[in-house]
């Protein structure tokens, strides 16, 4: 999204080698040959560079590493596939969540099925609701993430209030900060309080270093200097 003509990554200029050489896809981690590479380094296969938003969205988070669910989220933010505004951010926000979850604690094999099934679940919570239903889809993903990892039903009585509780935080957040809807700044902010209710809850400690926003250019309602997250 952010960089559209050059690396995908960075924005960084493409280099063109005169041989063909093995490099690692960014976001699908495999190797593929190829004479093309960013100057600094970032590589996007062909197959990643067309792939649709739930595809990448999945497919990095089951690799990713990273106990920083920002910092994933950023990264896939930069794709293509992923609009300035649009329900993808609904299931961004559950994935990187789990996938952060799931490296922090040591079960990285558990990622794959629990994302999917968040994938599922995402796929209900409509583009627009945020104004339509008073319910940012940035932070129903978070309730989706709290009730997938505590395995919360209709039935539950803790992992059900857990599930609820994050929502319920990651909105207020939401609304403090104000419309009209960013769904870059609606994500950051889902999924700081995320992780802050994670720490009290289940006192699982995901990074959460402070991101600036880098797509304001795109958005034509950016709030810019109201906004916690605006980078000149």
């Amino acid at each position: 999204m952010e960089h559209k003509y050059n690396c995908l990554i960075c924005g960084g200029n493409l280099v063109y080698k005169e041989k063909s050489t093995e490099y690692k896809c960014f976001y699908c981690g495999e190797t593929h040959v190829s004479q093309a590479i960013c100057e600094n380094g970032h590589y996007v296969c062909d197959g990643c560079h067309a792939k649709g938003a739930y595809d990448i969205i999945q497919e990095y988070c089951v690799k990713s590493e990273s106990i920083s669910p920002l910092h994933i989220a950023t990264d896939l933010m930069r794709h293509p596939a992923i609009k300035m505004h649009g329900p993808e951010h609904h299931f961004l926000v559950p994935a990187v969540l789990i996938s952060a979850y799931y490296n922090a604690i040591g079960k990285k094999e558990d990622k794959e099925g629990k994302i999917k099934e968040a994938a599922k679940r995402s796929k209900n919570v409509l583009g627009g609701f945020c104004g339509f239903y008073g319910s940012c889809g940035a932070a129903v993903g978070t309730g989706i993430f709290m009730s997938i990892i505590t395995g919360a039903t209709p039935l539950s009585k803790e992992p059900w209030k857990f599930s609820n509780f994050v929502t319920a935080k990651s909105l207020n957040a939401i609304a403090e900060n104000g419309g009209p809807r960013c769904c870059k700044r609606d994500s950051f902010l889902a999924i700081e309080e995320a992780s802050k209710y994670l720490a009290e809850t289940l006192n699982v400690n995901l990074v959460n270093d402070k991101v600036s926003c880098s797509f304001s250019q795109f958005n034509p309602q950016c709030i810019k200097e109201e906004c916690i997250f605006y980078r000149k």
